[in-house]
């Protein structure tokens, strides 16, 4: 074997690791050294992926594109594995009986309706004055590219562009990584601003070097640190263990649907690969409760998660998901069609806010903040984003801000099926686009109804 530098995909891997690594390590000495990147508390995984980007931009050094996919997509599913396999810690209930993964899905679908009112409003008041010709269903979108991401936006914007879209594929991507981008300024943005007020407390980086306890590190009947393989190494083998099963699993259950219900594949194949973090994490809560069941039925002497190794390993893979999801952001050209970005984009990032502002302080009063952070993050970039977020001001993740992401998209996909069809229905006619426009304010009506009354009902009890 041929172990030079010729032989790129032995060293392509390491190459490109060792970037990011360094760009993170970069962005940590720049926030420690520069007064105004620590005074505006800019995340460092955030301030490393602009770093990348610009090094992939200017072809300084090069970055694979690809690779920064791949990275992003698997980082998301292992980091929510590791969060997934936790021992939940009672205090940590915030919202027991409360309904709230349904609750948080009815959320995020809610948003993909504002967001999709919003979008087909303004594209059909461009179409009839200053952008005459305007695909008038171009603004439904704006979901697409801020609610779902690049991937949904890339594949809804090529469908329309067969219709009659021209640049349909551009427009969407362009959208999504302006999501990306008011994602990571208007969140970081809000948390200053929470800060100065004292509404959330920002961890201290000098206390916390110093702030694992023993309690954390070793919890009661834990393996030993004396064992003979690594504490660590167990958590590890536990969250590969689980993801290599996710991965069984979802092939398992997209070459039955190919087999069988080849015309069902076609629609719950990317569904089931691309939502793989939500079916990990169910094997991982799956995994949890048969430890729990060998360790009541005293088959099991010894307790292998440890909840403070288990949450490093979820923020090792989230920061590397982090930097490559913001390296891997890709602007298209716009012919004719900046007008309508930047009016899309900028009306886009400030409804949601005021959108979720509203209904967050409704159905998370005992953390709104940690929930409007996290929620606006994902519902403008992705859910690396929303997680970025979060962890400035709840790096633990000790209210269930976090876990809410996890379940409501899991809920989200049954609640946002209907949202399928209207994509559909939307670029067929100007009629069948305002019957769009209808049946989305009704969807709406109804899923803010359900939610309120749910939490009244919460109050009351």
């Amino acid at each position: 074997m041929d172990f030079s530098a010729a032989n790129t995909s032995l060293w392509n891997v390491i190459i490109q690791f060792g970037i990011l690594a360094g760009s993170m390590l970069a962005a940590n000495v720049l926030r420690r050294k520069i007064i105004f990147i620590r005074k505006a508390m800019v995340p460092t995984a955030v301030l490393a992926g602009f770093l990348v980007l610009f090094i992939r931009y200017l072809n300084i050094w090069p970055v694979d594109a690809r690779f920064l996919e791949i990275v992003t997509y698997h980082s998301i599913a292992i980091g929510f594995i590791a969060l997934s396999l936790r021992i939940p810690v009672k205090n940590e209930e915030y919202d027991k009986g409360s309904l709230i993964s349904f609750k948080s899905g009815a959320l995020i679908v809610s948003t993909y309706l504002v967001q999709g009112i919003l979008g087909i409003v303004i594209s059909v008041i461009l179409a009839y004055t200053i952008v005459p010709g305007l695909f008038k269903a171009s603004g439904i979108l704006l979901p697409m590219g801020y609610g779902q991401g690049p991937g949904q936006a890339n594949n809804v914007g090529s469908t329309y562009e067969q219709l009659g879209f021209v640049g349909g594929q551009s427009f969407g991507l362009s959208i999504a990584a302006a999501g990306f981008l008011c994602a990571c300024i208007v969140g970081v943005i809000y948390i200053n601003i929470l800060d100065k007020k004292n509404k959330v407390k920002i961890q201290d980086t000098e206390y916390v070097s110093g702030s694992v306890t023993v309690e954390d590190f070793q919890g009661k009947n834990e393996i030993p640190i004396s064992q003979s393989v690594d504490r660590l190494s167990v958590q590890f083998a536990l969250v590969l263990f689980v993801y290599l099963f996710t991965y069984l699993v979802s092939s398992g259950a997209t070459s039955f649907l190919d087999k069988n219900v080849p015309a069902l594949s076609e629609l719950l194949s990317p569904l089931i690969w691309g939502f793989n973090f939500i079916i990990g994490s169910l094997l991982a809560i799956a995994c949890r409760s048969v430890i729990g069941w060998l360790k009541k039925a005293k088959l099991m002497t010894r307790q292998y998660q440890n909840n403070y190794l288990l949450s490093r390993i979820s923020g090792l893979f989230f920061d590397f998901m982090i930097i490559t999801g913001i390296a891997s952001i890709e602007f298209r050209e716009l012919k004719g069609l900046w007008i309508p970005f930047i009016i899309i984009s900028i009306a886009g990032g400030v409804v949601t806010f005021i959108y979720l502002k509203w209904i967050c302080k409704k159905l998370y009063p005992t953390y709104e903040h940690e929930g409007l952070v996290s929620m606006y993050g994902m519902l403008t970039g992705t859910i690396s984003s929303g997680i970025l977020l979060l962890r400035e001001i709840d790096p633990s993740f000790k209210t269930p801000a976090a876990n809410n992401l996890l379940t409501g998209s899991s809920f989200a996909i049954a609640l946002g099926a209907p949202m399928l069809v209207l994509i559909g229905m939307a670029p067929k006619s100007d009629t069948l686009l305002f019957v769009v426009l209808g049946l989305q304010i009704i969807y709406l009506i109804l899923l803010l109804m359900i939610m309120l009354k749910v939490n009244r009902k919460k109050v009351s009890a």
